[in-house]
C-alpha cells in the first residue's frame, strides 16, 4: 500500500517534522512542566505545546488546509481541501518520561466541521522515540515501515483464548475502583498465561494490534459512564473537573490502521465508531473503544465487559460503592 494520495502525504510530513522537534525533549524534566488544559479537559504538558505549534506552522505555511487538534481546535487556512484532526502528542505522560509508547496521529477528513470517524480517507501514526510509522488509505489497506525503511508486517492476532490474552486498557483520567472492577475478569484471566497493560496512547494501542504484538486494546470509560451515570462525580474528580476519556482526535488514525490490516474496532458495546464525530472534543464528544485483532476475540470480550458492567452495578449498590 504505497499511500501516495496528496493528503496522506501532507499528514505523513506533519507527521515526521512534529516527531523530529519533539523527540530531543522526550524524557526531560522541562517536558513534564503543566502549561495548560487542553480542549477536552486533559493536561496540556510544555512537550504538547512544543508539538502544536509545529503543526499549526506547517499547516499556515501549506495553505487551503484545516486541522483539529486537542490544544488548537478547530483552525482553518484559506479555502481547505482537507481537515487534518490531530494528536500531536498521544501519549503526552510516556513521552514526557521518554517512554516508547507515544506517537503523533493525523487523519484525514473531508473539509466538513460535521466530519466522523467514517469519513476519515487517510491516516499516520508516527511513533516519536522510534521513528516507527504507520499508515492506511480507506479501502487501500494498511503498511508500516521502521525508521530505516524496513517494512513492518501488519497481521493481527488469531489468538481467541482469554487466558492467553495480551491487552491493554485505557484509564487515564478514569476512576480507578469502578474500572478495576468492570475490568476483573480479563484482568485476572490474562494474569499469568497472558499480559495486561495501560501504554498511555490509543493511537500506539491501536497499531501494536494491527501489528500482532498485543490482541486487544480496551477503553470502557465512557461506556462505564453511560451504563452508571451514578459515577460522573467520580469522573470529575478523577479528571480535575472533566470527563476525560477518549476523544476523536485519538483514534481517528489508528482506528483506521487497524481496520484496513484487518482488525476489528468499534465503540465498547460493539458499535460503529462511523457515526462518531470526527471534529471536536470535550464530554459530548468522549468515547469508548473494543479494538481486537480477530470477530470471534471481539465477541468475546465484549460479552466480558458486559459482565464486568453487571458487577459493577452490583458494586455501585453496595454501601460505600
Amino acid at each position: 500500500m504505497s499511500g501516495t494520495g496528496a493528503a496522506g502525504a501532507l499528514a505523513r510530513r506533519v507527521a515526521a517534522a512534529v516527531a523530529a522537534a519533539v523527540h530531543p525533549l522526550l524524557g526531560r524534566p522541562e517536558a513534564r512542566a503543566r502549561v495548560g488544559v487542553a480542549l477536552g479537559g486533559d493536561a496540556t504538558l510544555a512537550i504538547d505545546e512544543v508539538a502544536e505549534e509545529v503543526v499549526e506552522r506547517l499547516l499556515r505555511a501549506e495553505g487551503d488546509v484545516g486541522f483539529y487538534s486537542e490544544d488548537r481546535g478547530l483552525v482553518v487556512f484559506g479555502r481547505p481541501r482537507w481537515f487534518l484532526v490531530v494528536d500531536p502528542v498521544d501519549g503526552t505522560r510516556p513521552a514526557a518520561a521518554g517512554l516508547e509508547s507515544c506517537a503523533v496521529s493525523i487523519g484525514v477528513t473531508p473539509p466538513r466541521e460535521d466530519a466522523t470517524l467514517g469519513d476519515v480517507t487517510d491516516g499516520v501514526v508516527h511513533e516519536l522515540k522510534t521513528g516507527d510509522r504507520y499508515w492506511a488509505t480507506r479501502g487501500g489497506g494498511a503498511a508500516a515501515a521502521r525508521a530505516d525503511g524496513t517494512p513492518i508486517p501488519l497481521v493481527p492476532s488469531a489468538n481467541t483464548d482469554l487466558q492467553a490474552l495480551f491487552w491493554t486498557a485505557g484509564l487515564r483520567g478514569r476512576p480507578s475502583l469502578p474500572m478495576a472492577v468492570v475490568l476483573e475478569e480479563l484482568t485476572d484471566a490474562a494474569s499469568m498465561g497472558g499480559g495486561t497493560f495501560e501504554l498511555g496512547s490509543a493511537a500506539f494501542a491501536l497499531t501494536r494490534v494491527a501489528n500482532g504484538q498485543l490482541d486487544a486494546y480496551v477503553d470502557v470509560g465512557r461506556r462505564a459512564l453511560d451504563t452508571h451515570p451514578v459515577l460522573e462525580p467520580a469522573f470529575l474528580r478523577v479528571g480535575e473537573g472533566a470527563v476525560c476519556t477518549n476523544f476523536p482526535y485519538d483514534v481517528a488514525a489508528g482506528a483506521l490502521v487497524l481496520a484496513e490490516a484487518g482488525g476489528v474496532v468499534t465503540r465498547a458495546d460493539g458499535s460503529s465508531l462511523a457515526p462518531v464525530p470526527a471534529i471536536g472534543s470535550g464530554r459530548a464528544h468522549g468515547l469508548d473503544v473494543l479494538a481486537t485483532g480477530s470477530a470471534e476475540l471481539h465477541a468475546a470480550v465484549r460479552t466480558v465487559l458486559d459482565r464486568g458492567l453487571d458487577a459493577l452495578g452490583d458494586w455501585l449498590a453496595r454501601p460505600g460503592g
